[in-house]
C-alpha cells in the first residue's frame, strides 16, 4: 500500500476538521432535495458525469444518475456511503487513515469490498447538537473530486459557503 500522497499528514487533518465542523441545523426531506439537487446542478454545470445518492437513516431520499454515469457508480455508492455510517466519518477520511498507516482498508477491516469503499465521495450528513443522520455520496470522478462536490453542496445548504 502506497503513502506517497502529497501532504497526508494535512489533508488528513483538514478532512478531520471538516468531519467535526460540518453541520446542518436540521435535514428534512426538503434539505435533502435541496442538497441532491444542488449537487445534480453544479455536476451538469461542469459537463461531469455523476451518480448522486442522498440518504437519512435508511430511506433514500434522492438519487440521479447523468449521463456519463453507469451502474458501477450506483454500486461504489453504496459502499462508500456503508463506509460512512461504519466509522461516522467521511469515506474518504477513512481511507487515509488507513493509507497513512500502510494498510489496505479491506484486508485490515476483513470487510468485503463488494460491501464497503474507503474512497473518495460519501460525506456525514450531520445535524447540530444530533450527529450523524445521513449521506450525501458521489461517484463518477476522482475520489477527492467526488468528495469535494458533495462539500460543496453541503456548505451551501449548512450555509457556511466554501
Amino acid at each position: 500500500m502506497t503513502t506517497d500522497i502529497p501532504d497526508l499528514g494535512d489533508r488528513i487533518a483538514a478532512l478531520e476538521a471538516e468531519n467535526r465542523n460540518l453541520l446542518l441545523d436540521s435535514f428534512t426531506n426538503a434539505d435533502a432535495w435541496r442538497l441532491g439537487s444542488r449537487i445534480r446542478d453544479l455536476a451538469l454545470e461542469r459537463g461531469l458525469g455523476v451518480a448522486i445518492d442522498i440518504w437519512r437513516g435508511e430511506q433514500q431520499l434522492f438519487h440521479a444518475a447523468l449521463d456519463g454515469s453507469s451502474a458501477d457508480n450506483d454500486s461504489w455508492l453504496r459502499r462508500k456511503a456503508a463506509v460512512v455510517r461504519r466509522y461516522d466519518a467521511a469515506s474518504l477520511l477513512v481511507g487515509y487513515r488507513f493509507i497513512a498507516k500502510g494498510q489496505d482498508f479491506n484486508a485490515q477491516t476483513q470487510l468485503p469490498f463488494q460491501e464497503y469503499a474507503a474512497h473518495g465521495g460519501a460525506v456525514p450528513v450531520r445535524v447540530r447538537g444530533v450527529g450523524l443522520v445521513g449521506t450525501a455520496a458521489v461517484s463518477g470522478l476522482a475520489g477527492t473530486e467526488d468528495h469535494a462536490l458533495v462539500v460543496e453542496a453541503l456548505r451551501e445548504l449548512a450555509g457556511t459557503g466554501r
